[in-house]
């Protein structure tokens, strides 16, 4: 008997630990730390969502979705502190309760009650207190949090929101390189690297240390954080690669940081990711896709280089570098569609999440070029 008590005391503290570290690793360390217990808790909000959506229109879909992050965010200190009770229950019983229905009387009141009263069993007192003071800790945490959560949110919408203005929506490499082309003139387009290289920089930055950002969808239903971030990533690969222009030091700059940004996120979550792939790996963009936003451009009057083969060669060195974490985050997220980016996730969305583990096989296969069947 002793020894299935000290069993339980240490399976007990066990759970208490694991919701201490979930709340730590969530909020606290600033550093993509993934937590297993956070990560399931927006798994089931994914698996309990997603049966309901595969046969309803798309504006209801995205209706469903924008409730998934926040929804997830407000189950957490619920599952934090079910697991106190949970774990303290095993604890108080391991020190001589009664009985179990005791024990979690004892761990109910103590929860997030100072004064509850725990007789006189050795050690107790000391347990009710600290379950009490843990469990307002946790709960004070996502509330302190929230405030940082919503301003990193609103700053990251702020230039996708802007991005419309250039890029359409959703937004392309082609339709920005026409508006900058018609409107403003190539010699202009330099002033997207330098803006988007800092929203790259503090998109990893806070994206890594408060990962339930990840879910959160844009206020328009067409628009999203990583279909933005892939459409400035491909403009700024045809123009490092096809424009037959003087070499432009901040679009490559801009690359780098938002493949950075991208690979750490996914990295983050548990998608393996190589940061320094070989630029003659496949990419999950067709070489007959590329020629058509080619033709297109060089019909309207946008200078090209003249040899389209090593344009595309280049452009493909330089799409390797995120284009699988690009496709991992879309279909994790489940962005809405839009070209290079989303569409690339398989059209029967709904059961391929069900089916792939955050994506990771998926996104790789279809970077690779591989059958996702």
């Amino acid at each position: 008997m002793f020894a299935a008590r000290v069993l339980v005391f240490v399976l007990g503290a066990a759970v208490i630990l694991n919701a201490l570290s979930s709340a730590i690793r969530t909020f606290i360390v600033p550093r993509g730390l993934p937590s297993t217990l956070t990560r399931w808790v927006f798994i089931a909000m994914r698996v309990f969502i997603l049966p309901f959506m595969s046969h309803r229109r798309p504006e209801r879909q995205e209706v469903a979705l924008a409730f998934m992050a926040p929804v997830g965010l407000l189950s957490l200190p619920i599952v934090w502190l079910a697991s106190l009770l949970l774990g303290y229950t095993a604890i108080y019983w391991s020190l001589g309760a009664s009985s179990w229905a005791t024990a979690f009387s004892i761990s109910r009141l103590s929860l997030l009650y100072l004064g509850s009263n725990v007789g006189s069993l050795p050690g107790l007192p000391v347990f009710a207190f600290s379950e009490t003071v843990l469990s307002l800790l946790l709960a004070a945490i996502l509330v302190s949090y929230l405030p940082t959560i919503y301003a990193a949110f609103s700053q990251r919408e702020a230039s996708v929101t802007g991005l419309e203005t250039r890029a359409g929506s959703p937004p392309t490499p082609l339709t920005m390189l026409t508006r900058y082309y018609k409107i403003n003139g190539m010699d202009r387009i330099g002033e997207m690297w330098s803006e988007w290289q800092g929203w790259f920089e503090v998109v990893e930055e806070t994206h890594t240390a408060l990962l339930p950002l990840l879910y959160y969808r844009s206020p328009q239903p067409d628009r999203s954080w990583v279909t933005a971030a892939g459409a400035v990533l491909d403009t700024a690969s045809i123009t490092a690669s096809s424009l037959d222009r003087p070499r432009d030091p901040e679009a490559e700059l801009c690359i780098r940081a938002g493949y950075l940004c991208l690979g750490r996120i996914a990295g983050a979550i548990g998608i393996p990711y190589n940061l320094d792939p070989s630029p003659t790996d496949p990419i999950s963009v067709t070489q007959d896709e590329y020629d058509k936003v080619y033709e297109a451009l060089k019909l309207i009057g946008v200078p090209m280089k003249p040899d389209r083969a090593q344009a595309w060669r280049d452009f493909a060195g330089w799409r390797v570098n995120y284009d699988v974490a690009l496709v991992a985050l879309a279909a994790l997220t489940m962005a809405p569609p839009a070209p290079w980016s989303s569409d690339r996730v398989p059209q029967d969305k709904w059961k391929f999440l069900r089916s792939y583990r955050w994506s990771r096989e998926v996104a790789i296969a279809v970077a690779q070029g591989r059958s996702l069947r």
